[in-house]
């Protein structure tokens, strides 16, 4: 039987219920642009769930509004951003079976988490959780996710076909394609794809268990 020598976790939708908060903070800050131009971020966010909320402000300026975001208007979204959603994400509960498969592996494989959270804000969540000594790295953007996956799996030593990323977005299954480690996908969303998928975590520990030997 394979075993994995390295596990890299999303945070959001993946350790922590905190997908919805985010979605409502990206709504709630473009809503003055009427209710088109809010859906088109909401949806923009939902399908690019592990991309930088910089890079979704970016965007929604260029492709919605048809101008330039400036770094005051970069600086402020990301301030409200914060202001909305902090507290809700620092109260949400934990995804069915994530709390569960952590403490029952991280003794054992090497666990990491890799998020498109600004990297101090994911810190202060992981630390304000009391998680930071189930991992051995917490990283968030910038750089993208498929850097700080391949730079984990460089710093860790290991093979990418020894690691398995944890994601709930394509932005995670991309990063995980492109570093050439396995993927375990969190969502109905990933029940089209060839990787192994739940609605939560609950089975997660069952499938690292029964991992055969297999090319990528």
């Amino acid at each position: 039987m394979a075993k994995f020598k390295l596990i890299v976790m999303d945070c959001d939708g993946v350790i922590l219920e905190s997908v919805d908060a985010k979605t409502q903070a990206f709504g709630k800050l473009v809503e003055k642009y009427g209710q088109k131009a809010k859906q088109k971020m909401v949806d923009y966010h939902l399908t690019h769930g592990g991309v930088s909320r910089f890079l979704k402000f970016e965007w929604f300026y260029h492709e919605v509004l048809g101008r330039e975001i400036t770094k005051q208007e970069q600086d402020e979204l990301g301030r409200l951003f914060t202001q909305y959603c902090f507290s809700e994400v620092m109260n949400s509960s934990f995804v069915p079976g994530a709390m569960e498969f952590i403490v029952l592996y991280y003794e054992k494989i090497s666990l990491y988490v890799a998020s498109g959270a600004p990297h101090e804000e994911l810190i202060e969540i992981i630390k304000g959780r009391n998680l930071m000594h189930f991992f051995k790295g917490v990283y968030g953007s910038p750089p993208t996710k498929t850097e700080i996956l391949a730079d984990i799996v460089r710093e860790e030593g290991v093979l990418p076909s020894e690691t398995l990323m944890v994601g709930d977005s394509s932005t995670d299954l991309e990063a995980a394609t492109s570093v050439g480690t396995f993927f375990y996908g969190r969502g109905i969303e990933f029940s089209s794809s060839k990787w192994p998928w739940a609605e939560d975590l609950t089975q997660l520990s069952e499938y690292i268990k029964n991992k055969k030997d297999e090319d990528i």
